[in-house]
C-alpha cells in the first residue's frame, strides 16, 4: 500500500526535475511524488507531464497561478495530501540538494515512533558540499540563533528535507502558516515541537546545487529573523 507522498515545490528546475523525480523512485519504495509548480517560464511543467507518462498513477502535478513562494506551494501539497489519506508526508527541494537515498532512513524513523524526522546538515558537524562559506555561516549561525530564542532542540531548524506523520500536520492550522521562506521552516517546527510532537534529526550531507539559480534572497533570510521573535511572543496561540 502506497500511504507516502513526496512533494517537491519547483520555480524553474527544469534542469533537475526529471534527475530528482528518477532518483526517488529508484529508491524502490511504495511512494508517490507531487510538484508543485507555480508557473515556471522555462517549461518545469511540462517536463513533469512528460515524465508522467513513465510514472503513471505515481506521479502528480499541481500547477497554481503564479509565483507564491516556498510556504504556500508546501501548504498546497499538504492538503492535497491530507484529502488523498496519506500517512507519511515529506518535503523536500528540487535542485538536487536533498539525496533521495536518505529517504528511507528517514521514513523508517517515522514509522517507529518519530512525528517529525528532519533532514539535518548539523547534527555531526556541518555536513555542507559546495557551498560559499559565508552561506554556511548564515545558515549555521541561524539555526544557533533559533534555539537560543526559542528553546527548541533542534540543530539544523531551517532545514527543508522533512517528513511528517500526518497527525502533526493535521493538528496546525495550515491556514494560519504566517511564513513563506526560511522562517516557514521554522514555524512549523516549533508549532509541531510546542504541541509535544516527537521530533528526531537524521543526519543528511546537502550538496549545492549544481544546475540553476538559487531562490535564495535578503527578504528570505530578514522573514526567518524576525519570523522567530514573532513565533516566540505569540506561541501560547499556537498550542
Amino acid at each position: 500500500m502506497k500511504n507516502t507522498l513526496i512533494i517537491v515545490p519547483t520555480y524553474n528546475e527544469i534542469e533537475n526535475i526529471e534527475s530528482l523525480i528518477e532518483m526517488i523512485f529508484e529508491n524502490d519504495l511504495p511512494l508517490d511524488v507531487l510538484v508543485v509548480d507555480d508557473q515556471s517560464p522555462d517549461g518545469t511543467a511540462d517536463r513533469v507531464i512528460q515524465i508522467m507518462k513513465t510514472f503513471p498513477k505515481r506521479l502528480f502535478l499541481e500547477s497554481r497561478a503564479d509565483k507564491k513562494g516556498l510556504g504556500t506551494a508546501y501548504i498546497h501539497g499538504f492538503k492535497w495530501a491530507l484529502r488523498r489519506d496519506y500517512e507519511y508526508i515529506f518535503e523536500m527541494d528540487a535542485d538536487l540538494s536533498h539525496n533521495p537515498k536518505e529517504l528511507i532512513p528517514m521514513l523508517s524513523l517515522l514509522k517507529h515512533d518519530t512525528d517529525l524526522v528532519i533532514g539535518s546538515r548539523y547534527i555531526k558537524g556541518v555536513n555542507v558540499v559546495n557551498w560559499p562559506l559565508s552561506r554556511v555561516l548564515l545558515s549555521y549561525f541561524a539555526s544557533v540563533y533559533v534555539r537560543l530564542i526559542t528553546g527548541m532542540p533542534i540543530k539544523d531548524s531551517t532545514a527543508g528535507f522533512v517528513g511528517y506523520r500526518r497527525n502533526v500536520l493535521e493538528s496546525i492550522d495550515l491556514d494560519q502558516v504566517k511564513f513563506v521562506g526560511y522562517a516557514f521552516q521554522i514555524e512549523l517546527k516549533y508549532k509541531s515541537w510546542l504541541k509535544k510532537f516527537k521530533l528526531v534529526e537524521h543526519p543528511i550531507i546537502f550538496t549545492n546545487r549544481v544546475k540553476g539559480k538559487s531562490k535564495m534572497n535578503g527578504s528570505i533570510i530578514w522573514e526567518a529573523l524576525f519570523g522567530v521573535l514573532f513565533l516566540c511572543i505569540y506561541k501560547r496561540r499556537f498550542r
